[in-house]
């Protein structure tokens, strides 16, 4: 297992549509996901994909029990998804704040899909068919995005809520956004 070096905003490897994995419990994907995780927790990452250590492949690895990055985020069961699509089960949608390993120190406030199905399969080839919301369903989302080319900070809709994480929570809270004044 390795620690693996994460590209950052402004790499243009970040900005391309991951290919689909092919092949299933190969020495290989095994190998990348040992090393991916690996890299996740040393960064205390919520979740990772491939593209964001160089590899052009449509994985993404995610899971939180407890983590220093987000620490009033709910629990989120450690997942492998390969190759996924993503369907939202209703309209809602909420704006929280996202930070990226790829855009580090720094937060913005993103809407997302509150209630979401998430498809795919995982090293052994075995589907996957799961739901999530709240931030399990971000999560699930965020890093999705990574394998279309899409970092966080496309998606947010008024810059006012993007910054660095210091400066924008001065006192420590890591509250949802709230309006503000015009």
């Amino acid at each position: 297992m390795a620690v693996r070096k994460i590209l950052r905003i402004g790499d243009p490897f970040l900005l391309q549509r991951a290919n689909e994995v092919e092949e299933f419990d190969t020495p290989e994907l095994h190998q990348l996901i040992e090393d991916m995780l690996e890299t996740m927790a040393a960064c205390d990452g919520a979740g990772l994909a491939a593209p964001q250590i160089g590899v052009d492949q449509r994985v993404v690895i995610f899971g939180v029990k407890q983590n220093p990055r987000y620490p009033e985020a709910e629990q989120v069961p450690l997942t492998v998804l390969i190759n996924p699509v993503i369907e939202p089960r209703s309209d809602e949608m909420q704006m929280a704040w996202e930070g990226c390993l790829s855009v580090p120190g720094m937060r913005g406030a993103v809407p997302r899909y509150t209630n979401i199905r998430y498809v795919g399969v995982n090293q052994y080839g075995e589907v996957i068919d799961q739901t999530g919301s709240g931030f399990h369903a971000r999560v699930v989302q965020h890093e999705c995005d990574h394998l279309d080319g899409i970092l966080y900070p496309s998606r947010i809709e008024d810059m006012r809520y993007f910054g660095f994480t210091y400066e924008l929570f001065a006192e420590g809270s890591l509250a949802n956004p709230q309006p503000l004044g015009e």
